[in-house]
């Protein structure tokens, strides 16, 4: 089948399980994951979703997310757009609900998992509902729309860190002068104006003209703002860099929202956004752009004290935090903070970092697949989900094996925290470490490493940590992870029919958990930031 026929099939086999196209009120995507507003959340099918081969897990949020991993999700979304366009322009489709069969896939067969491979997906799914509950704080919704704003931004963060390395790469080797100008030219344009499309997205999120939000964001990258003096100091273009953009497109929303109630309707088109414009600009030149461009020194500075004098013991102490605080949904805090570092330094040096806490979870997922011999349910959802965890995504690992088990989380934590000592003892001794980009972690990170020391020794670092991560990862949890009963309920034959394995190859448990996007993921991703019996947020 040709690459654009399977996605094709993809996107037809999702929607009738979704409650087909008159359910479905918008379509965007991430890193990993379809991200679907419905109209009816009863429509949806989960059970039959999650047994399509391409998921790997759904998560229930704000949007309802179908992960089908990396690279999958942008081919398969375009294809679901103009499926549902054809659909409503067609006939009116009869919704297909929760009693639906399948999709007609020929392997889409009915979810029939094994004891202990259902156990785990109702455990995961009740820590998910927990974890959904205690998210719902108005901190907690603030940091998701902080999220919602750096998250469409990877893409381009991801291909101009790409680039950006590839052009140092080829300076340090003096290797075709006439092409890396224009490669510093595109990889480095998008950065420069990064702050434009801060403040458009912010102003969008925030229920305010995205063009406005653009429009006062863009004054923080003018040139002429070199002209101006501000608390007795000249201001320099780029001050207070995202960090700004995000306070002035903010401003800018709440601004145009008092014009809309206040200015009369016949004057609106043309005093609302001038008021919008002007009160929020000088806000911005005259006390926005400074107190904000303190605020991103103080966040580089910080960053830089802590792992030079910090060292293993900062490594340490955030590799073993980082996969709770996904779980507490505070991972999206570490957005902007990424991203200031980026436009600061060209490199965020937590993101290498953090990435160790995906590595102590493949190597806790490998020791359980060891621990269990005889159950094969788990076995082969670990082999399912660990391709993904060694790309950085991990929700299939965390939620499908070792959260629902309890111990294996807390030693998957222990193995992050060692490989992200290792990496920190580096800065400490001045071998810096840093990604060009938000976004993806595990292996994935590697074409976006730079350093102070050359590419071969950050590369060479990073690889260590992932090394030492999944090793501890493993000893951890082989040793530690089980107790008497944790084996003696788990360590038994969950062998499930012959015919139901040949008729779909993998267990609902393999195919109904899906990892997070990475640390801002990103889509953070975050990372930015799921899965699907227990519908894990976005993150490793």
């Amino acid at each position: 089948m040709a690459p654009e026929d399977k996605n094709r099939a993809t996107a037809a086999a999702i929607l009738p399980l979704v409650g087909g196209a008159a359910n479905v009120a918008s379509i965007a995507h991430c890193m990993t994951r379809l991200r679907l507003g419905l109209h009816d959340r009863s429509l949806v099918d989960d059970e039959a979703l999650k047994a399509l081969p391409a998921v790997m897990g759904v998560v229930e949020d704000d949007t309802y997310q179908i992960v089908l991993g990396p690279g999958t999700v942008a081919r398969v979304t375009p294809q679901f757009e103009q499926l549902v366009e054809e659909v409503r322009a067609t006939a009116p489709e009869p919704a297909a609900g929760p009693g639906a069969g399948p999709a007609p896939a020929p392997d889409s067969a009915p979810a029939s998992a094994t004891a202990s491979a259902e156990e785990l997906a109702a455990q995961g799914a009740a820590i998910k509902a927990r974890r959904k509950a205690k998210n719902a704080t108005p901190f907690k919704l603030f940091l998701r729309r902080i999220a919602n704003i750096f998250v469409p931004l990877i893409p381009a963060l991801i291909g101009c860190g790409i680039i950006a390395g590839l052009n140092g790469l080829l300076v340090n080797l003096g290797w075709l002068p006439g092409v890396t100008p224009a490669l510093a030219a595109m990889a480095s344009g998008f950065m420069a104006l990064i702050a434009v499309f801060v403040g458009h997205n912010t102003a969008k999120e925030f229920g305010g003209t995205p063009i406005l939000g653009g429009a006062v964001a863009a004054i923080i990258v003018f040139p002429g703002v070199a002209n101006i003096d501000a608390f007795g100091q000249t201001l320099s273009p780029g001050q207070g860099g995202v960090l700004g953009a995000l306070g002035a497109a903010v401003l800018a929303v709440y601004v145009e929202k008092w014009c809309r109630r206040w200015v009369p309707e016949a004057l609106d088109v043309l005093v609302t956004p001038t008021l919008t414009v002007l009160i929020s600009g000088l806000v911005t030149i005259f006390g926005l752009m400074y107190v904000a461009g303190e605020v991103s020194s103080a966040i580089g500075t910080f960053a830089d004290w802590l792992l030079s004098n910090g060292g293993a013991g900062a490594g340490f102490v955030l590799g073993g935090l980082f996969l709770p605080l996904v779980m507490l949904g505070l991972h999206q805090a570490l957005i902007p903070i990424h991203t200031t570092l980026i436009e600061q330094q060209g490199y965020t040096v937590l993101l290498p970092i953090l990435a160790m806490a995906g590595a102590g979870q493949v190597g806790a997922a490998v020791a359980v697949y060891f621990r269990l011999p005889r159950n094969e349910s788990i076995r082969r959802t670990v082999k399912s989900a660990l391709p993904a965890g060694l790309l950085g995504v991990g929700e299939p690992l965390i939620y499908g094996v070792s959260l629902p088990l309890g111990r294996p989380f807390v030693t998957a934590c222990v193995g992050g925290a060692f490989g992200a000592g290792f990496v920190g003892l580096f800065h400490q001794l001045g071998d810096t470490v840093g990604s060009t980009a938000i976004g993806p972690s595990g292996w994935a990170l590697f074409p976006l490493l730079d350093g102070n020391h050359g590419l071969g020794s950050t590369i060479a670092i990073y690889a260590g940590g992932l090394l030492i991560g999944y090793v501890a990862g493993f000893v951890a949890t082989y040793f530690f992870g089980f107790g008497k009963d944790l084996l003696a309920e788990f360590n038994v034959s969950q062998e499930p029919a012959p015919s139901t394995v040949a008729a779909h190859g993998n267990t609902p448990a393999a195919t109904a958990t899906a990892g997070p996007d990475g640390p801002a993921g990103p889509d953070s991703d975050g990372t930015d930031p799921g899965a699907s019996p227990a519908k894990a947020p976005a993150g490793v």
